[in-house]
């Protein structure tokens, strides 16, 4: 049965979280979709990873037998997510925007399961699966937005998901996500609720895309 990989990194919790709100409406049509498959659910706010230290990082360039006990200790918990990883038939990613690029919590995991040799090199073990990535973000920073160069999540997240990892990777962007809640941006307010209905109309279609790809 399918594997999915559910990753949120949002620091508020349900329905408080665009982007959370948005991977559980993928998850859910996912698990219709798969009721006997397998969800492997990360909550990097609740339970994040440490940030990577010189002994998880040097593991991955020593030999086994070479390792101090601290560094065999911290590459494991490395592997375990890696495996993880290769493991998903499918990975999904929740991916706020803070201060123009990603959760640190998120950045901690990527610097874990990027491998050189094993999941990044010539060839990478997760490549060509499947990877949903839900970017929300409080204004907007499409192009021709003031702000358009300020966004440092998708061209981040391209670069390692698709051209590190080699992912297949789709964009969600759930935006104007503080339009109810500033009243400077209240004019927003309609474009943030069409930008939200579509994100979620989005997620759903793309969890039934890929259930039925890997089903058929």
């Amino acid at each position: 049965m399918a594997t999915l990989l559910h990753i949120d990194s949002s620091v508020f919790p349900g329905e408080a979280s665009s982007s959370r709100s948005v991977t559980a409406a993928f998850r859910r049509t996912w698990e219709e979709q798969h009721p006997e498959g397998t969800v492997i659910y990360r909550d990097l706010a609740a339970d994040p990873v440490p940030h990577i230290t010189a002994a998880a990082w040097s593991a991955g360039y020593a030999a086994p037998t070479e390792r101090t006990p601290e560094q065999s200790a911290a590459f494991a918990a490395r592997v375990t997510l890696i495996e993880e990883l290769e493991r998903a038939d499918a990975v999904l990613i929740g991916a706020p925007m803070y201060n123009f690029s990603i959760p640190t919590t998120l950045k901690a995991w990527l610097d874990s399961v990027l491998l050189l040799g094993r999941t990044a090199g010539e060839a990478p073990s997760a490549q060509g699966t499947p990877a949903v990535v839900v970017a929300s973000r409080g204004g907007s920073y499409a192009p021709g937005t003031p702000r358009e160069g300020y966004d440092f999540v998708q061209n981040y997240l391209e670069a390692v998901l698709k051209n590190t990892l080699g992912l297949d990777l789709h964009f969600i962007v759930p935006e104007l996500t503080m339009a109810p809640r500033n009243p400077a941006m209240s004019e927003l307010v309609p474009l943030y609720e069409a930008s939200r209905k579509g994100a979620l109309e989005d997620a759903a279609a793309k969890a039934k895309e890929l259930a039925e790809a890997l089903a058929a």
